[in-house]
C-alpha cells in the first residue's frame, strides 16, 4: 500500500489522464490571467462577482505567486510606453530574443520598482488577505501545489508541477509579451507593433489577438474579424449569463444607416473618431482596385517593386506612424499619380479629425464635411462609395 502510494499517489492514471489533467489545470490558470489580471484588474473591461474574483486571485496565488498589484501595475506600464523606451518588455526595444527567453526576469526585475508600483498599481486588492497571505507570503502557494501534486500522483506531480510553474512564464512573458509584439498579423495599424499571433485564440485564453486589444485596450473582448475567436469571452459570457460577471465595454463596431446623410453631422463624426482604425482599415480596402491597377501602370515610370499590399498598409497608417522609407515611397508615388495624389492627401486629411487639436466640434465637422466633398469629386467611384458609406455611419 505504502509502495503503490509512493509511486503514483492517491491517483494511478493512464499517461493521457495525466496530460489531461495538466492540460484542466493550465488552462485555468491562462483564464485566471486574462479574465481576473488582464481584462478586469488592469483595464477594468468588465467586473467580477467578489466569489469568481476570489477564486482567481487564489488561484493564481496557488499556481504561479504573481501579486495583483504587480501584474497590474507592469501591464499599465507596457500600455502607457508600448514599444518605446520606459517599455518593461517591449522586443521593438530590447530585442526579440531577450523578451522571449528572460520575459519572466524583466517581469521580476519590473516588480520591484517602487515608482511603477505606486504610479500604475492603484485600485488593485488591498484587503487583509492581500496584505498577509497573498502578497507577503507569494511563494507559499506555489510549494502548497507542488505537495498536491506529489500527494495525488507521486513522483509525476513533480513534472506537472514544473509545467504548471512555466506555463505563464513562458506563454504570458515570452510569447505575449515577445511574440505579439514581433511577429504576426495586423488588423488595426495602432500606435506600437502588437500583432496577432493567431486568429483562434484558444491555447493561452485568447491572448493571441494581441494586435486586437492594443487597439481597443479597454475592452472585455478581443476578437474583431468574424474568423477570430477569443476563448476568454466564451467564459466572459458564461459568467455574465449566470450573474458573476458584468461587461463594461467591448470594441466599438461602426453601424451604416440604410439612406446615409446628404451631410455628416456630430453623430458622424463621433463614430468616425472612435471608429477610426477600423475605417481606415476599410479606406484602404475600398481603394484596393484603383491602386493595384495604378502600380502595375507606374512599374516602368518609378523603377521600384511596390506591391499593392505595401500600399493598403501605408493607408492604413496616420501620418507620425509611417517610416521614412514609406514616406519616400508615398513621395514617389505622389510624384508620379494623380491618383496615387487623391488618395494619399485625402488619407491624411482625414487624420485630422482625431489628431489632438484646439479645433471645436463645429469645426471639425466642418472639416469633414469638406472631405467628403472633396472625396465625392474626386473623379475616383469608390472613394466617391466610400465617402457615401462615411456620411452613413453612425
Amino acid at each position: 500500500m505504502i509502495k503503490e502510494f509512493l509511486s503514483h499517489g492517491l491517483f494511478n492514471l493512464p499517461w493521457w489522464g495525466y496530460v489531461l489533467y495538466t492540460f484542466i489545470v493550465t488552462q485555468i490558470t491562462i483564464l485566471s490571467v486574462t479574465i481576473y489580471l488582464h481584462r478586469h484588474q488592469a483595464h477594468r473591461a468588465l467586473e467580477l462577482h467578489p466569489i469568481v474574483s476570489h477564486f482567481f486571485r487564489f488561484w493564481l496565488w496557488m499556481t504561479t505567486g504573481m501579486v495583483t498589484k504587480e501584474w497590474a501595475a507592469i501591464h499599465r506600464k507596457h500600455h502607457a510606453f508600448s514599444d518605446k523606451v520606459g517599455d518593461p518588455h517591449s522586443p521593438q526595444v530590447l530585442g526579440i530574443k531577450k523578451v522571449f527567453w528572460e520575459g519572466a526576469e524583466l517581469y521580476q526585475a519590473e516588480a520591484k520598482n517602487k515608482e511603477t508600483m505606486e504610479k500604475y498599481g492603484r485600485g488593485t486588492p488591498d484587503d487583509w488577505l492581500e496584505k498577509n497571505i497573498y502578497t507577503k507570503h507569494n511563494k507559499l502557494g506555489v510549494v502548497i501545489t507542488l505537495v498536491i501534486n506529489l500527494i495525488m500522483f507521486g513522483p509525476i506531480g513533480l513534472t506537472i508541477w514544473a509545467i504548471q510553474m512555466i506555463w505563464i512564464p513562458f506563454h504570458a512573458a515570452g510569447v505575449v509579451n515577445g511574440i505579439g509584439h514581433w511577429f504576426g498579423y495586423r488588423n488595426f495599424e495602432n500606435q506600437d507593433a502588437a500583432r496577432n499571433i493567431f486568429p483562434i485564440g484558444f491555447w493561452i485564453g485568447g491572448e493571441e489577438l494581441h494586435n486586437n486589444h492594443h487597439t481597443f485596450a479597454t475592452s472585455a473582448k478581443f476578437s474583431y474579424k468574424w474568423y477570430e475567436f477569443d476563448i476568454g469571452w466564451v467564459w466572459i459570457c458564461i459568467l455574465s449569463k449566470l450573474g458573476l460577471a458584468q461587461v463594461k465595454k467591448v470594441n466599438p463596431v461602426p453601424h451604416v444607416k440604410q439612406i446615409p446623410n446628404s451631410t455628416p453631422d456630430f453623430a458622424t463624426l463621433e463614430a468616425i473618431i472612435v471608429n477610426r482604425y477600423n475605417l481606415m482599415a476599410q479606406y484602404a480596402k475600398a481603394l484596393k482596385q484603383d491602386y493595384k491597377n495604378e502600380i502595375v501602370r507606374l512599374q516602368n515610370n518609378i523603377k521600384e517593386n511596390i506591391s499593392w499590399n505595401k500600399v493598403k498598409i501605408m493607408l492604413t497608417k496616420d501620418q507620425d506612424q509611417l517610416t521614412v522609407d514609406e514616406q519616400k515611397t508615398i513621395q514617389k508615388l505622389i510624384a508620379n499619380s494623380a491618383l496615387f495624389k487623391k488618395i494619399f492627401t485625402l488619407r491624411a486629411e482625414i487624420s485630422s479629425l482625431w489628431i489632438r487639436s484646439n479645433l471645436s466640434r463645429e469645426e471639425l465637422l466642418a472639416k469633414l464635411q469638406d472631405w467628403c466633398k472633396k472625396a465625392e469629386e474626386s473623379g475616383i467611384n469608390h472613394l466617391r462609395t466610400f465617402s457615401m458609406r462615411l456620411k452613413a455611419t453612425y
